[in-house]
């Protein structure tokens, strides 16, 4: 059983304990977990919380039972999908803005998936440049300038 089955197994088992009636499902190429279920809203949480805290749960198991497991990621009723979705249109819309003013603009605070998703989405762009503060907060910004 490779990591991914392994994850699977787990993140079913718990739920089915927890009383959850979900299906589970592993998407290969992106490591992702992906959840159907009818108590979606409860499994994700207020703004994906208890989502993020399911994630770092299987995580741990997966990384107590073989050190060298990747990490997988974890999605209920494509919430993070379609959160994903969102962030990047809102950081397309202030490129743009950007670009027409020639101005630096800093993006509210996002946690280290979120600034990734970012930074990865501008990283071959051609007229925008992104970076975050190299300071000690765990939730920092991006600032978008033009190249």
């Amino acid at each position: 059983m490779d990591s991914l089955d392994h994850a699977q197994t787990t993140l079913d088992t718990m739920l089915g304990y927890l009383g959850f009636a979900a299906t589970v499902s592993v998407d290969r190429e992106t490591s992702t977990l992906q959840v159907t279920s009818g108590d979606g809203s409860f499994l994700i949480g207020e703004n994906g919380e208890r989502l993020e805290e399911i994630r770092h749960l299987v995580n741990r198991i997966l990384l107590d039972h073989d050190p060298a497991a990747p990490r997988v990621h974890l999605d209920i009723n494509s919430y993070r999908a379609t959160r994903d979705h969102r962030l990047i249109e809102e950081a397309e819309e202030i490129a743009e803005r950007v670009v027409a003013t020639g101005r630096t603009v800093k993006l509210e605070p996002m946690n280290s998936y979120q600034r990734r998703l970012i930074h990865h989405h501008f990283k071959d762009h051609p007229t925008i440049a992104t970076w975050s503060p190299s300071d000690d907060a765990r939730i920092k910004r991006i600032s978008l300038s033009p190249r």
